[in-house]
């Protein structure tokens, strides 16, 4: 084979979270009563954009989780195939032009010079103390400082120009879908969803993929030729430096879910349905552990999880696979300690459902607790589960980067938002300034945070029992 699958921890608890989703989904599509809220989310506007992106993210995400070894060149004495110890991602094969132009070191955003000055020796042999031109970024132009503006622009409207055919393909077979399922012709259809006459707003959906389509095609075009966000210190293209970031602010989001989920609605459906001597454990579990500042627990497990890597180096081939255990241990720390909240709400309703008629007249019939809990209560408190997982998926996604900024995030050699805007805080007391890097950071977890608090504002509007009921 030319390449062979790798398939690492979190990976793999990546794939089992997109199963689960699967699943949900079939599920809800069967159940009314799930599938009556969900359709109420995709019917607002702002959520049907939040939606695009968010999905746009979670694709870059999932690029990046396909990991492999290519083959290295066999020769004729090798009788078995030879693999790269080098671990890549799909990603990295789609953005292998700017994953491997790397530059001397700092450059500005669609530059062809380098950020510094540098004494060049002339042909004449003099020595001139100027700006040496890059070696990837802007190379193709002959008179960069004439050329360059000129380019960009024919560079662009040619982007623009496959994304609105591609667009126009893709708004074609969605109308065409759509149309079919509803019977009405195309025409018919183009003219309901353009008025904007239709159950989920298919207008604005269309115009989101529009954007992102557009957008794609411009950075996929410019970053050939140059470097969107600049390069770093060592040379790297800024801009793959973001694209790979996009998973570990994912992982951290879904995987510390995985891990809060199980202990939250455990004891939480326990503490508050058995009450009692139950109760009172596991309150003084969850508040000696709420005691305890978090960022002292999380700094003292990191740093005890390296030194208990620095003395078996030999259970990890690649530097790779030593990046993703510490990334999956700082989501099962995060989620250890992220529990309680859901916990206690979880708790105060379930105090409630339990004096409820319906429960009264199971426990008369002599239903077991746990069949109570799995058929009644779990069902009625699922919505307080829906709103707080995605609500804190933000937060989850902010909290990285503040502990890689302290230092006990994840391992410096993987790519994050937190490394970037770490390593930035040095770059900022430059000078000249390097800005690009602290920018680029920005701009990209603000939009990942603000997407999911906007699609997540609206899940608690659509399943929030007494919201529903004011309408």
């Amino acid at each position: 084979m030319p390449f062979k699958p790798v398939i690492l921890w979190t990976d793999a608890l990546l794939y089992l979270l997109i199963v689960m989703v699967i699943l949900f989904g079939i599920t809800a599509r069967r159940q009314e009563h799930l599938r009556a809220p969900w359709r109420q989310v995709f019917r607002g506007r702002l959520s049907m954009v939040a939606m695009v992106v968010l999905m746009t993210y979670i694709g870059i995400g999932i690029l990046d989780s396909l990991h492999f070894k290519a083959s290295l060149p066999r020769s004729d004495s090798e009788a078995s195939v030879q693999y790269s110890p080098e671990i890549l991602s799909v990603l990295d094969v789609l953005t292998g032009p700017i994953r491997t132009r790397v530059e001397k070191t700092y450059s500005k955003p669609f530059s062809f010079q380098l950020y510094m000055k540098e004494t060049l020796e002339q042909p004449d042999r003099r020595q001139v103390r100027t700006y040496p031109r890059l070696k990837y970024g802007g190379a193709h132009l002959t008179d960069p400082a004439r050329d360059r503006t000129g380019d960009i622009l024919i560079t662009s409207a040619g982007a623009l120009l496959q994304g609105l055919l591609i667009w126009g393909l893709f708004a074609f077979v969605l109308l065409t879908l759509l149309a079919r399922r509803q019977g009405h012709s195309i025409w018919q259809m183009s003219r309901r969803v353009l008025r904007g006459q239709t159950d989920i707003p298919w207008h604005v959906f269309l115009l989101s993929t529009a954007f992102i389509i557009l957008l794609t095609l411009l950075a996929a075009k410019l970053g050939v030729k140059y470097h969107l966000f600049g390069t770093d210190k060592v040379g790297q293209d800024v801009f793959y430096q973001t694209l790979k970031s996009i998973r570990t602010g994912l992982m951290i989001g879904t995987l510390t879910t995985l891990v809060m989920l199980p202990f939250a609605i455990v004891m939480g459906l326990m503490a508050g349905y058995f009450r009692g001597w139950v109760d009172d454990i596991i309150q003084y579990l969850y508040t000696t552990l709420s005691s305890i500042p978090g960022v002292l627990l999380i700094a003292s497990a990191i740093l005890s999880l390296q030194v208990f890597i620095s003395k078996h180096p030999e259970w990890f081939e690649t530097m790779t696979a030593r990046a993703d255990i510490r990334l999956l241990s700082l989501c099962a720390i995060l989620g250890v300690t992220s529990w309680i909240g859901l916990c206690r709400l979880l708790r105060g309703e379930t105090l409630k459902l339990r004096e409820m008629d319906y429960i009264q007249a199971a426990t008369a019939f002599g239903v077991s607790h746990f069949k109570i809990i799995r058929r009644h209560i779990l069902p009625n408190a699922m919505h307080i589960v829906m709103i707080v997982v995605v609500l804190d998926f933000s937060g989850l996604v902010l909290s990285e980067a503040v502990l890689s900024y302290v230092g006990v995030g994840v391992d410096p050699t993987m790519n994050s938002w937190g490394n970037m805007i770490n390593s930035a805080r040095m770059e900022m007391a430059r000078e000249p300034i390097v800005w690009w890097s602290l920018l680029a950071a920005f701009i990209f977890m603000f939009g990942l945070v603000l997407s999911a608090n906007i699609f997540s504002d609206r899940i608690r509007d659509a399943f929030d029992p007494r919201l529903r009921q004011s309408r």
